[in-house]
């Protein structure tokens, strides 16, 4: 015990240099080298290969299929009966709003590493560190978790309801029920539920593009179904629903409970970044997908809770099955049944989709050595993560038969809203940090785009030099000159000074490269027409003045590594505050309202704070590279992103909040007890230090520029740090070899260990 008390004692122990080794440790990137590589040899990031055969059409399936079943088909009702009323319709538009903002930042972030599974956890990795990494794909696989679990409860939910909820009478009467897994109330065990989650998991290891074609297959039943409820529903609306304070029979506070619920049901965009490994081409896919998916989900919301809450008084609303008992209130009992299988298409999409990126957020992280080996396993038949598929199936499934459904819907919402909130997080950063920093990733774009690139400037380049010019005389001498190479007509004088512009000036290494247009010579912000072309209009000749006084940077600043450090601090500080800004006006509400003055006070500190900060770093330079596709307005929209995020968060109920600390602190013990110690760069890191304690130079400690003498040109006539001679009965002095002195030796040249050099060189005069 004195021993361990010993090292342990404060003043022995080097607190910087463990600081810095653990720093390093949970802030190291993921070369982004490593998945070049492997997309060059044919494989997957892990030395696999996953079937890259998604087109754009069937991202926007997935997407739109993962976001719209349990979400119209439960969600909708759910919120209408139990927190806004037909304020639903608001709760649906504000919560679209979040996603947006999010969405924007996921499809930049996305773009930034094509070509890779895992979502924001891989992108995560390469651009922002180790430990952030982690609990951002932690929160995905409890999204993704819960939400397949969610979708099992409700087919298993409206399957009851068609049956007249015998179902559930034959469990609760013959089973029993279950107390405290949910809010106290009793359930039953779905054993229903546990019977599809588990049928979907064998669909979805049997291969991603049968998975996809039922897909497509069951969101052409779902348009249908909702093109339907949207012409019948008209013959039974009443306005009258929405009259006398009917409409926000919850106040605000409801509308806004609502949107963090409803939040739930726009999850479902980011499944389209986990396929970057399995799309065709990532780069436009992504963005375009991620965009159409939002928009078609928020008008298929909106029209949806429109006619609900016209057909249905909020009060009677079931909260189960609510599109299907709507037309059966008012005795129209084939449109109920219509819905019914619009809702078993709906649904299982909705199931697939959730289903769908948990087993490759799974193999993502457990090829990178963060979750168990063995996870990462790829079925050579199905080219699919069949483990991880499996497990993830098995654990939905036991979750879908003992939790109930509306605690499975609160609880998918906490973890995705903190996955987007770091995800805005980490584009803000990344849009202002120097290149060096990001040089891995930025250049990580699409090879195709930029073979494409390359062969047309060529191609273009070509053209140029063997054709005449239209601004030059058609050449009319011979058409070899005397050593027989082809004559090219000249420009005249004008050549240099009027000529077309070197399209090949501006190389990869080139510092103004990314930033400047090669075909005009404008820098790529004006002629791509962007956010600040827009202000110049608006205000006019006020723009450089305001430019002037907010102290924002020129058009050719660059960020260094200071400018870097003082977005990072000023990012973090911005996320302090805005949790706590969030956290007063919810729970600070009645003081606010009361109008007491030191409440005012601070809200108005608050305010002014975010703004100075969102200040500041705007007066910091953006690094000038150009991708794809880059999110707008920034930082405004990721500020606003995490600013609706957070808010919406705090807004979950006290139970959500206890399940979730418990999650995480799983995650803490996988991370820390397994991760940072297996993970891959942790193992390279090993295998690197080793290797360079062992290997040893022979030339170690000797002028580069001498290169020794032959083994005939003077040798020594005795080796003064060698063994002594047979029968001399002496013994050699003790010496202490100097480190990187070794036994290595090469062709031609002695080992300094054997030989060495003499102390007086003959030769030195």
């Amino acid at each position: 015990m004195s021993g361990l008390a010993g090292k342990l004692d404060p003043r022995r122990v080097q607190w910087g240099a463990a600081w810095h080794t653990f720093a390093s440790r949970v802030l190291r990137t993921k070369p982004v080298e490593s998945m070049l590589d492997s997309a060059a040899a044919g494989t997957g990031v892990h030395g696999t290969r996953l079937a890259r055969v998604l087109s754009t059409v069937d991202l926007v399936s997935l997407g739109v299929g993962s976001c719209v079943g349990t979400g119209m088909y439960v969600v909708s009702g759910l919120v209408a009966k139990e927190m806004a009323g037909p304020g639903v319709i608001v709760s649906f538009i504000i919560a679209a709003v979040a996603s947006i903002l999010s969405g924007v930042c996921y499809a930049e972030f996305g773009v930034r590493v094509p070509k890779t599974t895992g979502s924001a956890y891989t992108y995560s990795y390469v651009t922002v560190g180790e430990c952030v990494a982690f609990f951002i794909g932690w929160n995905l696989i409890l999204e993704y978790l819960i939400g397949t679990a969610a979708g099992a409860s409700a087919l298993s939910s409206m399957a009851d309801s068609l049956a007249n909820h015998s179902i559930s009478n034959f469990m609760t009467s013959h089973i029993g029920t279950l107390n405290g897994l949910g809010k106290g109330e009793q359930s039953y065990p779905d054993l229903l539920a546990l019977l599809i989650a588990l049928v979907v998991t064998v669909v979805v290891a049997l291969g991603v593009k049968n998975s996809v074609s039922l897909n497509n297959i069951l969101n052409v039943i779902n348009l249908l179904v909702w093109a339907f409820m949207m012409v019948a529903g008209l013959f039974f609306v009443n306005g009258d629903n929405w009259d006398n304070g009917n409409f926000l029979p919850y106040g605000w506070s409801g509308v806004m409970q609502g949107a963090a619920t409803c939040f739930y049901a726009f999850i479902g965009f980011d499944i389209i970044a986990t396929t970057g490994e399995e799309a065709k081409s990532p780069n436009t896919s992504i963005p375009y997908a991620i965009t159409a998916s939002l928009v078609t989900c928020l008008t298929a919301y909106v029209s949806v809770s429109v006619i609900l809450t016209l057909m249905v008084p909020y009060s009677e609303i079931d909260a189960d099955a609510p599109l299907m008992e709507m037309f059966a209130l008012h005795g129209c009992m084939f449109a109920k049944y219509i819905v019914a299988v619009g809702s078993i298409a709906g649904l299982s999409v909705s199931l697939l989709g959730s289903l769908f990126p948990m087993p490759r957020v799974i193999y993502a992280m457990a090829g990178d050595g963060l979750l168990f080996k063995f996870l990462a396993h790829v079925s050579p038949y199905t080219e699919t993560p069949m483990v991880a598929c499996l497990v993830s199936g098995c654990l939905a499934a036991l979750l879908s038969l003992l939790v109930s459904l509306r605690d499975l819907i609160e609880m998918m919402s906490i973890g995705t809203l903190l996955a987007y909130t770091l995800v805005s997080l980490c584009v803000l950063l990344l849009r202002y940090q120097p290149e060096s920093d990001i040089h891995g990733f930025v250049n990580f774009l699409s090879e195709e785009q930029n073979n494409k690139k390359k062969e047309g400037v060529l191609a273009e380049c070509e053209k140029d030099a063997c054709s005449p010019s239209s601004e030059a005389e058609e050449y009319g001498g011979p058409p070899t000159n005397t050593c027989g190479a082809k004559n090219l007509p000249s420009l005249g004088d004008n050549e240099m000074l009027i000529g077309k512009p070197d399209k090949t000036a501006y190389t990869a290494s080139h510092p103004n490269y990314g930033t400047v247009d090669m075909a005009t010579g404008i820098e790529a912000e004006e002629s791509e027409g962007g956010v600040s072309r827009h202000l110049k209009k608006l205000i006019g000749p006020r723009y450089y003045t305001l430019r002037i006084r907010l102290g924002l940077p020129g058009k050719m600043d660059r960020p260094t590594v200071a400018t870097g450090k003082t977005v990072t601090v000023c990012v973090l500080l911005l996320f302090i505050i805005i949790f706590a800004f969030c956290s007063f006006i919810i729970f600070g509400a009645g003081c606010i309202g009361e109008g007491s003055w030191w409440a005012v006070l601070l809200l108005v500190l608050f305010v002014v704070a975010m703004a100075l900060l969102v200040v500041i770093i705007l007066q910091q330079p953006e690094n000038p590279k150009r991708l794809p596709y880059m999110a707008p307005c920034v930082p405004f929209v990721p500020t606003s992103a995490m600013l609706v995020n957070i808010y919406l968060m705090l807004k979950l109920s006290a139970i959500t909040w206890i399940r979730f600390a418990v999650w995480c602190f799983v995650g803490v013990l996988i991370y820390f007890g397994y991760g940072m110690w297996n993970s891959t760069l942790e193992r390279t890191a090993r295998e690197s230090e080793v290797h360079a304690s062992t290997y040893q130079r022979y030339d170690q400690g000797v002028d580069e520029g001498f290169t020794g003498f032959e083994d005939d040109f003077n040798p020594p006539t005795s080796d003064p740090w060698g063994a002594p001679e047979a029968g001399s009965g002496l013994t050699p002095p003790p010496q202490d070899k100097p480190e990187g002195e070794g036994t290595v030796s090469r062709a031609g040249a002695r080992s300094i260990a054997s030989h060495g050099l003499a102390e007086e060189d003959p030769m030195d005069f």
